[in-house]
């Protein structure tokens, strides 16, 4: 009869310790990509030994917030939707459901240019009639038989809806003091009729059932090496013709539309804000940030970001452009993507002083640590650059090559999806507009981890492991916490629920 009784207890102790364990296990669903194959696939043994030695602790401070998040996304260029064109209705539904839909990365934050830029097929503008100060032959023709129709194929799919920031790459040439579209600058006695390029821009959007959330004032204003597309400001240049003109214009037609400043790599990033922000008056029509990771393969640039933050943190902080560039992608290559094989426009030429940030690098690498470390130092939207590109990196009336995320073989009706894609997808499907990103504690400088809660209380805490070898983590919330292993060479997206 004591044995019995002895049986029961030790039994009756191990259903409470048991019970116990589960009231302190994390809720979690975990999502990876990894070099190994895996894309975006929901993983339903993930579990680490707790008990295990040398357990990496992750932390989270859920009550530690920081910015909030505008969205994640990528861009609507001539290129992009002239391919969209040229394939399958069946395969042209695929990309924008992969991009948008439900079941895809749901992007939420987008861009696309304004005239002509290098993923183009050829250059023009909107105000084509020299001399037109007022612009009565503005017309947004060039967009009608493509970029628009991806747009709109892209607002029906999506459920949340996305907001669209656009961009210049030149104006006219006939505003500019060199006649030219590469290089130059705004003539003054054209500021008024430049702003007001803005404004019928959006009215001619607005039209064909299209917002606009908001505008960059020029993309690069430093320059392209004088390549293609582009129009130079000073800092101060670029702070006098949105105080005096694109600010007043905007608030009188389009008060709601959001002024970007600078819009070009985060290396010359503080002087463009100290411009910006110099004072209230100065200040005043500036909704924020925009920049470009092109200074680096690898470094994110933490020091400017904090500045830029620090000194206006109720203002947006945008990474507008992103691409592998300087590349022909490769096709149906995931290895590829995970290799530290590919180089940048630095990798040849830059100088001296700067050639250690144009390494050799794994895109996937690339993508996964900008955003992460966009993140944790206050920028609060990323945007990608094509969204789709063919086999040779284009088309693109200057032959400037890069990778997108999807590819396609229009000629053969084909698309690849590849690694690039599904980085963006942990991000932008999991973390959603509105989410609070806050702090973590992280006990291994080689795992790298953000975090942010969503307005539905759900948190998503995306990893990247870019080593080779497996990593034991042990995470906790509160009182709770769960055991996972990410392997090598990956990247998790743990969403947590109650």
């Amino acid at each position: 009869m004591k044995i019995i009784k002895n049986f029961i207890y030790l039994v009756l102790l191990f259903t409470m310790i048991n019970c116990n364990s589960k009231q302190n296990q994390l809720n979690v669903e975990v999502y990876e990509t990894s070099a190994s194959g895996n894309h975006l696939k929901k993983l339903t043994n993930f579990s680490s030994d707790e008990n295990q030695e040398g357990m990496i602790q992750v932390k989270l401070l859920p009550s530690e917030k920081r910015q909030t998040i505008t969205g994640f996304g990528g861009s609507f260029t001539e290129s992009s939707a002239y391919l969209l064109n040229k394939i399958s209705k069946k395969n042209r539904d695929s990309i924008i459901e992969a991009y948008f839909g439900e079941s895809g990365a749901k992007y939420s934050l987008t861009r696309t240019h304004m005239n002509s830029s290098d993923f183009s097929l050829s250059q023009y503008s909107y105000a084509p009639v020299e001399d037109d100060k007022e612009l009565k032959h503005f017309s947004i023709d060039e967009d009608k038989d493509d970029i628009i129709p991806m747009i709109k194929d892209a607002m029906k799919v999506s459920k949340d809806g996305f907001k669209i920031l656009s961009s210049p790459w030149t104006a006219s040439p006939w505003m500019k003091d060199n006649k030219e579209w590469v290089g130059g600058k705004l003539l003054p006695e054209y500021y008024d009729t430049w702003a007001l390029f803005f404004s019928k821009y959006v009215d001619a959007y607005k039209a064909e059932g299209i917002d606009i959330w908001g505008f960059t004032v020029e993309n690069e204003p430093l320059g392209n090496g004088n390549n293609w597309e582009s129009m130079h400001y000073t800092p101060d240049e670029m702070t006098n013709f949105v105080q005096h003109h694109l600010g007043p214009q905007l608030e009188k037609a389009h008060a709601e539309v959001k002024i970007l400043g600078y819009d070009q790599n985060r290396e010359y990033l503080k002087e463009w804000i100290d411009s910006q922000y110099k004072n209230e008056e100065t200040s005043k029509y500036f909704d924020g940030t925009a920049i470009h990771w092109y200074a680096s393969t690898y470094e994110v640039f933490p020091e400017e970001l904090q500045y830029a933050y620090n000194k206006a943190p109720s203002k947006h902080l945008i990474q507008s452009e992103a691409c592998v560039d300087s590349e022909v992608p490769k096709w149906k290559d995931d290895a590829w993507y995970w290799k530290k094989t590919a180089t940048d426009w630095g990798w040849g030429w830059a100088p001296e002083k700067d050639k250690y940030l144009h390494p050799k690098y794994a895109p996937v690498n690339r993508y996964a640590r900008d955003i992460i470390g966009c993140l944790n130092n206050y920028v609060d939207g990323w945007i990608d650059w094509n969204m789709v590109l063919n086999k040779q990196g284009g088309p693109n009336w200057f032959k400037n090559w890069c990778v997108a995320p999807i590819i396609v073989d229009e000629e053969n009706d084909e698309v690849y999806f590849t690694p690039i894609y599904y980085t963006l997808s942990h991000f932008s499907k999991f973390i959603r507009p509105q989410a609070k990103v806050f702090n973590v504690e992280n006990s291994d400088k080689d795992l790298l981890v953000t975090a942010a809660e969503n307005l539905d209380g759900t948190i998503a805490v995306v990893l990247f492991n870019e080593g080779t070898t497996s990593k034991n983590i042990s995470l906790s919330l509160n009182d709770k916490n769960v055991a996972i292993q990410i392997q090598g060479q990956a990247i998790q997206t743990l969403v947590i629920t109650n």
